[in-house]
């Protein structure tokens, strides 16, 4: 029942994503009965492996973040959190409340082993592939610590998700030297730099897009920042695109040849290629996708928390992070 297109979009995407796994794959629909059969009635579905999990209660985004532990204890966030708890789910999916969905889950199922703080990752786009940002909201005030631990996550997701070995490390800062930054950044760049990552060190903003480390972490306030100015940054070209066509015919027709082109080179800043953003450091596999998720948005978050769960990153996380106890 999450997002601003829900629950059409929810039920279209995972219903895709059923068609392109075969059989390897089975879905739990949770919410409201009534609603997810409305939709389901508005689309072939024979021969699909899924449930429907009853959920009377939904969690909207003027509800608070504690909203699924305690007044809406029967929300679609809630109910399929305690299905994924009880091992009816490998893991869970929502386009919906993120911080409903962060809360819910860091105290229903608990943290990994080591993990003083669970983290929201974003993908943002470089020259040499994707960049993990890590925090990007969910921890508003750090602690060195937490940014070490950012960073170890961080390294084993690129590792495994993305196929990056040895990902490079890069501590967001407001200039490349040691002693640039606040409290935070200076301690945190104490605590990487003795550690076995591959750290390189301070970055800068105009870093993270120029592919200079492929994991950058910074505290949630920083790293909220950095995701909405990448957001806006694809609506700005498009806008800009659409301006440029309607200026005169001969540019409408230059954009129109150009069109698919454009749209390879501005693939790479499609939130709906990645689909969503993985909730990591809690005991369990968890996806947070955009409020304004599309069907292909949540296919591939279907696709990307099946992955998670099948290569078991948390327990690579654990084991990392215990070491260094």
């Amino acid at each position: 029942m999450g997002g601003d297109f829900a629950p059409h979009n929810v039920v279209c995407g995972a219903l895709d994503a059923l068609r392109e796994a075969g059989d390897r794959l089975d879905v739990l629909l949770v919410g409201p009965e009534q609603a997810i059969r409305t939709e389901l009635a508005t689309t072939d579905h024979a021969g699909l492996s899924f449930q429907i999990v009853n959920a009377t209660e939904v969690i909207d985004m003027h509800d608070t973040a504690t909203a699924g532990l305690k007044a809406k204890k029967d929300s679609s966030i809630a109910v399929g959190i305690a299905a994924h708890r009880e091992g009816r789910a490998d893991a869970f999916i929502s386009a919906g409340h993120s911080g409903a969905v962060m809360s819910t889950a860091t105290l229903t199922l608990g943290r990994i082993g080591g993990v003083s703080r669970p983290t929201i990752g974003t993908f943002l786009p470089s020259e040499f592939g994707p960049c993990l940002v890590l925090d990007a909201g969910a921890n508003v005030d750090c602690k060195p610590q937490n940014l070490y631990e950012f960073a170890v996550m961080g390294s084993i997701f690129s590792s495994m998700m993305l196929d990056i070995k040895s990902p490079t490390v890069g501590l967001l800062s407001i200039g490349e030297e040691p002693s640039k930054g606040n409290d935070l950044t200076l301690e945190a760049h104490k605590l990487l730099a003795g550690s076995s990552l591959n750290f390189i060190g301070n970055i800068e903003g105009r870093d993270i897009l120029s592919g200079k480390a492929r994991v950058v972490v910074c505290d949630g306030f920083v790293g909220n920042i950095v995701l909405k100015l990448a957001e806006s940054f694809l609506d700005l070209l498009r806008n800009r695109l659409r301006a440029y066509a309607s200026a005169s015919l001969r540019k409408r027709i230059w954009t129109g040849m150009m069109h698919g082109t454009l749209r390879r080179m501005l693939k790479d800043f499609d939130y709906q290629e990645q689909g969503g953003v993985p909730l990591l450091g809690i005991n369990g596999v968890v996806i947070i996708g955009h409020g304004k998720s599309t069907a292909k948005a949540v296919k591939n978050m279907v696709f990307r928390a099946e992955e998670m769960a099948r290569i078991n990153i948390n327990g690579h996380i654990q084991k990392a992070l215990s070491s260094t106890q």
